[in-house]
């Protein structure tokens, strides 16, 4: 059954209450996509209105102010201790120049991920940067017609949870190639069941 998404929202909090506050997912499954062609994957960050409504641990990787370029060449030599440092972040921001060094390194662990860093200006405080990653999310398509990403939490306000479905739907939109579209939405906390939200594909 379809919903609004008002409807959709106020359906989730029905749900059985958890000693913790859960996450809201958003599922959107696109139709009419090949991604047997390179050229209809994906990748865009989206900034959303309110924030996940919890942290987000953001990685700096600069010789300046963060993680050093002697500390990135060192997972060469330490697979398993790359793997775990690349589990540990939701995001990365990483100075221009040791771009290809980390690629080099760390792309195998991050690049399935969908994590690779976003560029850094060398020199620059990247406190804003730091700050516009925490309000951040990353939409993926690459294997699979269907996107699931975190856009909040359950004590956040439902016009918080609504306005920040709607720009990552808005942004998918303007992401598609010709051709495809949104098959259909769903939310959902992390122990819930989905609940179908209506969208036009106009």
């Amino acid at each position: 059954m379809e919903h609004k998404m008002e409807e959709a929202i106020k359906k989730l909090r029905e749900s059985k209450k958890r000693k913790f506050a859960q996450t809201i997912d958003l599922i959107i499954n696109l139709r009419n996509i090949d991604l047997k062609k390179p050229e209809n994957k994906f990748s865009k960050d989206v900034v959303l209105p309110h924030g996940r409504g919890k942290e987000i641990s953001i990685c700096v990787i600069s010789d300046s102010n963060g993680v050093t370029k002697r500390e990135i060449e060192d997972f060469a030599r330490k697979k398993a201790a790359a793997k775990a440092f690349t589990k540990k972040y939701d995001f990365f921001l990483c100075e221009a120049p040791l771009m290809p060094l980390v690629g080099k390194i760390l792309g195998r662990y991050l690049g399935p991920k969908g994590k690779m860093p976003k560029p850094l200006p060398p020199g620059r405080d990247p406190t804003p940067m730091v700050e516009q990653a925490k309000r951040m999310v990353r939409i993926n398509v690459r294997d699979s017609p269907t996107i699931q990403l975190a856009i909040g939490s359950e004590d956040m306000d439902d016009t918080q949870i609504k306005a920040n479905v709607e720009k990552v739907v808005e942004e998918v939109r303007k992401a598609l190639p010709a051709k495809a579209q949104i098959k259909n939405v769903y939310i959902k906390t992390t122990m819930g069941k989905p609940a179908r939200v209506g969208v036009s594909n106009a």
